[in-house]
């Protein structure tokens, strides 16, 4: 939000007024009674009508400029990228729309490429790092495809000034990373900015995997009775790099969830040949995730609010906030889409290992609504989960 206020700030001056509430697109908006006149003035203060800011429910149609809202993951970013790439650049392996493209070789390998790039704000966090953001990020998109990562790329961006053993801390997480993983980074690049002109560091990676033969895991493989699989607990990462800024006053200690799930994946495989669909709902959350596989497989989802995992800490924070867990980002969790018959034991595989000891399944695909994402409430009612519209959390990836 573009103003000398904050959000706490706003958030006391509301707590100590009546309210009044109207219902918007973007949910409840809360009005102090006591004084109107002074209490419109003060919310035209706060909340200007521009999606720069932490959240902007219903987001301004943006034509001409670049705003951060088309970073977000959801239906902004799918629209600048589907008028700005998908035309000029359009081929089958684009056209796909998976976390990475499937590259047959001369030899009949196959092999899986993702690229990435990480502007995360602040360096560092609890839990994790740009660096072993970076590393774990591209790893598991290359995963996601049934791929083993073997090699990643890395570029950076440094900003003038920066500390070297801030570069330092960096690399090293990567390489922790990069070892856990099992992958090496065989290449790279370095430029340097002006001060004010990069925010510290932004690094970009690719990553490239071998795909198994007969393996055929993607966005538009869901089936009517497929299992809806989540590794874990909801909107860790976003949580936590939203209190690391400590812009909101927001304190807490829940760490990142930002994990390589290559290996994880990789057990999921051996004890299914049946899983149709692997996804990280990262940017946009599992609500935006869903939303995409629900386009490419023509299907419904229902899902069972009662037992998707979610952390008390982010419910908590996500409830002072106003924002929904479904579409707080992740950055070690996976959704899976297996067939109903294996689910059992693709779960059982999946709690036996570090990254998904809380797995659950959330969900089932069904043919209708075709492409829709329908949320089964706790009170026993359906609401629609739609895709993210601006941006809830800029900057967290």
């Amino acid at each position: 939000m573009s103003s000398g206020r904050s959000n706490l700030e706003l958030i006391r001056i509301l707590a100590s007024t009546p309210l009044a509430y109207s219902a918007s697109a973007g949910g409840l908006t809360l009005w102090p009674l006591t004084n109107i006149r002074t209490s419109v003035k003060l919310m035209s203060e706060i909340v200007k009508p521009t999606i720069e800011g932490l959240s902007c429910p219903v987001p301004l149609p943006h034509q001409e400029r670049i705003t951060v809202g088309h970073g977000s993951g959801g239906k902004m970013m799918h629209d600048l990228i589907t008028k700005a790439f998908m035309k000029p650049w359009d081929n089958p392996s684009l056209r796909a729309g998976n976390d990475g493209s499937v590259i047959s070789t001369h030899g009949h390998a196959r092999l899986v490429v993702s690229t990435d790039a990480h502007v995360v704000s602040p360096l560092f966090f609890l839990g994790g790092d740009i660096g072993s953001l970076a590393v774990c990020g591209t790893v598991n998109d290359v995963a996601m495809m049934g791929a083993r990562p073997l090699y990643l790329t890395a570029s950076f961006i440094l900003e003038e000034g920066l500390e070297i053993e801030t570069l330092a801390r960096v690399v090293d997480s990567m390489c922790a990373s990069a070892k856990e993983a099992g992958v090496q980074i065989v290449a790279g690049d370095t430029k340097v900015v002006g001060k004010g002109s990069a925010d510290g560091m932004y690094i970009s990676t690719t990553g490239v995997g071998l795909l198994p033969d007969r393996v055929n895991i993607g966005g538009a493989e869901a089936k009517p009775g497929d299992a809806i699989i989540l590794s874990g607990t909801l909107g860790d990462h976003g949580i936590a790099v939203l209190s690391a800024r400590g812009a909101l006053g927001l304190e807490t200690e829940l760490e990142s969830d930002i994990a390589p799930l290559n290996d994880l994946i990789a057990k999921m495989m051996s004890a299914s040949s049946r899983i149709h669909v692997l996804r990280d709902p990262t940017r946009g959350g599992l609500a935006t995730t869903l939303n995409e596989i629900a386009r490419q497989s023509n299907v419904g989802i229902v899902l069972d609010e009662g037992t998707i995992p979610i952390k008390p800490a982010v419910d908590s924070a996500c409830e002072l906030l106003g924002f929904d867990p479904l579409y707080i980002a992740n950055e070690g969790k996976l959704v899976a889409i297996a067939a109903e018959e294996d689910s059992a034991k693709v779960l059982e595989v999946m709690r036996a290992h570090k990254y998904g000891h809380e797995a659950a399944v959330i969900g089932r695909i069904a043919a209708e609504p075709a492409q829709r994402v329908l949320l089964k409430t706790l009170i026993g009612s359906h609401r629609v989960v739609d895709v993210l519209m601006g941006e809830m959390l800029p900057r967290i990836c």
